[in-house]
């Protein structure tokens, strides 16, 4: 029996592993150099003294949910959405799509200043803020977040280059964003005695330039074609930025809500351990560079494809992606677990310490593979604008950790080991249930 033309699909035609390489390096170069100027900015903070330092720490996840929902999240949805326009051939729509996107940065942007500097100040005294400590916290939040309107619409523009496919442009940006940023941060800190307010005035100067810069770019045609500023203002147009974006933005609040918890879990376990889960999250974040990077390429290459009518091509695109990622990101953690005692020694000093994240690497290492493999595939889903398993991969996650983490500890006796080993299986099950989305029984 003949199949129907109508549900037939076109024949495959995925992206090329060099084209998913080529466009995914300079976003995670730009990555990595932004790891290296925010720990270069906080040696110089403290360099203000243990107090600013701890202030500063106080504000930093704040600071980093604002980045991962106006760059990842919110970014992967205006990204999702000039894509599979210009896949589709609607270069007017992609044009109409930018005034959108830049609308919904400078109301975002907007609500996260009145969150921030609304709620900041009792978040900070809840988690031990006080003294000096808290008005170092205050005196930086006050500054980066009031201004929290250029991060997003920096980021947004960024995104939306992304989208149509420019991805050196806003890496190159970025990347010389940042490169001021840090020896900015320290003239304005140490030099014009500023205190902590330095390093925010220092970091929204950064963005500020950034937005300018791009803003410039794609008002002259760099993404493309030229911005439709007069465009009317289109429902649907929100709605295709915000069904990808919004789900996004609640993942990413869930994910750093996943951290918070496993903290609180992690302390019932002694200072050794808390610190030990602090080494243990930010190695975790190492993999984000690769995740990410691949998969903002992704996020446009599917974008095209799903835009043009080609699904099995977007799904091959996206298991080449994420297989790459997984083999990255596999690679790194499976070398922690089986040589775990170097990497403790590099990071922490105190023999418990140490021996605490041993058991991390032991634990949480093997799961850094299914971890990169459902990071670059979330954002393929972001391309596919199939979002409802990455957020079940999202609570599957917080679920096996946080629950899986207390289930262990209270009724097992499990100890250190039980709560590393739920982190490690919320990571996996993340992964598996995204790559799970990812066939013809979804995406179509």
């Amino acid at each position: 029996m003949t199949t129907p033309r109508a549900e037939a699909e076109p024949p495959a035609a995925p992206a090329p592993l060099a084209e998913i390489i080529r466009l995914a390096t300079p976003t995670v170069l730009v990555t990595f150099v932004q790891a290296i100027a925010q720990t270069a900015e906080a040696a110089l903070i403290g360099r203000l003294g243990t107090e600013a330092l701890a202030g500063y720490a106080l504000v930093l996840p704040l600071l980093m949910l604002m980045q991962m929902t106006s760059g990842g999240a919110m970014g992967g949805g205006v990204t999702s959405a000039v894509a599979r326009a210009i896949g589709a051939g609607r270069m007017e729509e992609a044009a109409a799509l930018i005034k959108h996107a830049v609308l919904i940065a400078v109301g975002m942007g907007a609500l996260t200043t009145v969150l921030a500097l609304g709620l900041g100040p009792a978040l900070f005294r809840a988690v031990g803020g006080a003294g000096a400590i808290f008005d170092h916290a205050l005196s930086y939040a006050s500054i980066v977040f009031g201004g929290a309107v250029l991060v997003w619409v920096s980021n947004i523009l960024g995104a939306a280059l992304r989208g149509a496919g420019r991805m050196r442009l806003p890496a190159r940006v970025m990347t010389a964003a940042w490169v001021i940023e840090a020896p900015l941060s320290g003239l304005f800190m140490l030099g014009f005695g500023w205190g902590l307010a330095g390093a925010a005035a220092a970091y929204l100067i950064a963005f500020g330039l950034a937005a300018a810069t791009m803003a410039a770019i794609i008002l002259r045609g760099g993404a493309g074609f030229r911005p439709r500023l007069d465009a009317p203002l289109r429902a649907d147009y929100f709605r295709r930025i915000l069904a990808v974006g919004a789900v996004a933005t609640v993942m990413a609040t869930i994910a750093n809500l996943t951290v918070v918890l496993m903290t609180a879990l992690v302390a019932r376990h002694g200072t050794a351990a808390i610190a030990a889960y602090g080494v243990g999250v930010r190695l975790e974040f190492l993999m984000i560079p690769l995740g990410f990077g691949i998969g903002v390429a992704l996020t446009s290459l599917v974008g095209r494809r799903v835009g043009a009518g080609d699904w099995a091509g977007a799904r091959a695109t996206a298991w080449r992606g994420g297989l790459l990622a997984a083999g990255l990101c596999g690679v790194i953690g499976i070398a922690a677990a089986v040589f775990p005692h170097p990497l403790a020694w590099l990071f922490a000093a105190d023999p418990e310490v140490q021996a605490a994240l041993v058991v991390f690497l032991r634990w949480v290492g093997p799961s850094f593979g299914p971890f990169g493999l459902g990071m670059a595939l979330y954002f393929a889903c972001q391309g596919a604008g199939r979002m409802r398993w990455p957020f079940a991969g999202s609570v599957a996650r917080l679920g096996f950790a946080v629950g899986g983490g207390w289930l262990l500890a209270t009724f097992t006796g499990a100890g250190l080991a039980g709560a590393f080993a739920a982190i490690g299986a919320g990571l996996a099950a993340y992964g598996v249930l995204i790559a799970a989305s990812v066939r013809r029984g979804v995406w179509r």
